[in-house]
């Protein structure tokens, strides 16, 4: 956008510089006693107006010497002063007041000079400097305004920027805070309840063991599982308490992890199988935990809703990206879609934010497949 605002000016300065030097030439040519000399200077006068936006100072030197010898050599008239009335705006708009007068003053003394010597001094004579005066002083007029102008709006869009960084700030403190909070009330509320838990289970394995019985499956799931919902309740409690704002995570939630998660989800009594397709490799770290948890969640989904159903989980590294699919054969009903819940809307959110593609539905055949597509670009 910028590269076109730039061409774009330097257009317009074009069709600028050739009008004058149009206009410059027929006067020239009309004008009695002027030679190829004079429509040189006058051509060199107007063409560099096109550097009267990026380089003033030249433009303003070059166009007043040029424009000064054609003027004092066969008095053209008013349009002589055209590109250094220009060029005097230029410099004055960019801060060099002082060249700007200086040559403003030396253009209109040359002028009146040469009027004086050609005409002896008549009242039309003095009239025409008079009004070229009132034109070099409008000028600088305008190029203050305008740049005074310019300094305000550009002192405006600073303090905007200034504003929306301090905005930016703030809101970062405040979810840095609420991140703290919640870390606090996770704390004090769930690493209590699932202690309790973990120990009252590792008391009734170790009672149970000492009296010579058997471990029922379900108490061992149950010790294990609270083992490692401790274990990631540490590891959001480090991430909402990292100040920074970075979204590190521990290994505690990857693809490595695979096979203790749905060795749990088998020791609840849900019969699971895993198929790994491709060459295993590493992952992106977002791309694994994303894997890991729509593993999780699919197979949590089918241990609760599918009545005994069997899951089947597939891995496939094949390709450019990931696919991640967990198939159960329940009594899901195609005509009857679920409606999705937390954990669904949650898988969705994950691969959405990877740009990768979910598909949570029930299959034609009956059961529910998920299905999840996630690409490996910035994967090792």
């Amino acid at each position: 956008m910028r590269f076109l605002d730039q061409r774009r000016l330097l257009v317009e300065d074009g069709l600028l510089a050739t009008v004058k030097a149009v206009v410059l030439t027929v006067v020239v040519l009309v004008t009695p006693g002027a030679g190829a000399l004079d429509l040189a200077a006058a051509l060199a006068g107007s063409v560099v107006l096109v550097a009267w936006r990026r380089a003033p100072l030249v433009s303003l030197f070059v166009s007043t010497a040029c424009m000064l010898a054609v003027d004092v050599h066969v008095q053209p008239g008013p349009p002589a002063a055209f590109p250094v009335l220009v060029s005097v705006f230029a410099a004055v708009r960019a801060g060099h007041d002082l060249a700007a007068a200086l040559a403003g003053v030396a253009f209109l003394t040359a002028d009146l000079a040469a009027r004086l010597a050609d005409g002896g001094g008549s009242a039309e004579d003095l009239q025409g400097t008079a009004l070229l005066v009132g034109w070099f002083v409008a000028a600088g007029v305008l190029a203050t305004v305008t740049r005074h102008r310019q300094a305000y709006l550009e002192e405006a869009e600073r303090r905007a920027a200034e504003a929306e960084r301090t905005r930016e700030e703030a809101a970062l403190r405040r979810a840095g805070e609420e991140r703290l909070r919640i870390a606090r009330e996770l704390h004090d509320s769930l690493t209590h309840s699932i202690s309790i838990v973990k120990v009252q289970a590792g008391v009734a394995v170790h009672l149970a063991r000492r009296r010579g019985e058997e471990v029922p499956p379900v108490l061992l799931a149950i010790q294990e599982a609270s083992g490692d919902a401790m274990r990631e309740l540490r590891a959001t409690l480090e991430v909402l308490r990292d100040t920074d704002g970075s979204d590190r995570e521990t290994a505690a939630s990857g693809l490595d992890r695979l096979g203790d998660l749905v060795e749990r989800a088998r020791s609840t009594g849900l019969p699971a199988t895993v198929t790994i397709c491709g060459t295993r490799r590493e992952l992106p770290a977002e791309v694994d935990r994303a894997a890991y948890r729509i593993v999780q969640e699919a197979l949590t989904n089918v241990a609760r809703h599918s009545g005994g159903a069997a899951a089947a989980v597939r891995i496939d590294y094949s390709g450019a990206e990931l696919v991640v699919q967990v198939d159960d054969d329940g009594m899901a009903d195609p005509e009857a879609p679920p409606v999705p819940g937390t954990g669904l809307l949650g898988m969705r959110e994950r691969v959405t934010a990877l740009e990768g593609r979910l598909r949570a539905e029930p299959r034609p055949g009956g059961g529910f497949t998920v299905r999840a597509e996630l690409p490996l670009v910035g994967g090792s």
